[in-house]
C-alpha cells in the first residue's frame, strides 16, 4: 500500500502557482484630469443659475422690480421665466462644453464610432 500526501498526489505535475504576480496599475491620470474638468464646469453653471434663479428672482426682486421691460418688472421676469430660459440656455452650453472636452480627451463620440469600424 502507497501513502498519499499533499506532496505525492497521484495526478502528478507541478503544482499550480500560489497567485499570479502583480500588476501594475493602469494609468488614471487622465481620467482624473477629465473628472476634474467636468466638475469644475458643472459648479460654474450651477452658480451661474443659483445666482439667476435663487439671487435674482428672490433676494434681488425689490431693486430689479424698479426696473421695467414691456411693462414687466425686472425682478418678476427673472422669477417667472428669466431662470428658466438661463437654465436652458445652460444645458446647451454644458452639452457644448462637454463634446470639445471629450474631443479634447479622445472619448468624444465620433471617435469612438470611427474606431468601432
Amino acid at each position: 500500500m502507497t501513502e498519499v500526501t499533499p506532496d505525492k498526489e497521484t495526478r502528478g505535475g507541478e503544482p499550480p502557482p500560489s497567485s499570479p504576480p502583480p500588476a501594475a496599475p493602469p494609468d488614471n491620470g487622465w481620467r482624473k484630469e477629465y473628472w476634474s474638468r467636468n466638475l469644475r464646469l458643472m459648479v460654474i453653471l450651477l452658480t451661474v443659475w443659483f445666482i439667476v434663479s435663487f439671487g435674482f428672482g428672490i433676494i434681488l426682486v425689490e431693486p430689479l422690480n424698479e426696473i421695467v421691460i414691456a411693462g414687466f418688472p425686472l425682478g418678476f421676469w427673472f422669477a417667472q421665466q428669466g431662470s428658466i430660459y438661463v437654465f436652458v440656455i445652460l444645458i446647451l452650453v454644458y452639452a457644448k462644453m462637454m463634446d470639445r472636452l471629450d474631443n479634447q480627451f479622445g472619448v468624444g463620440e465620433q471617435e469612438n464610432q470611427e474606431a468601432g469600424k
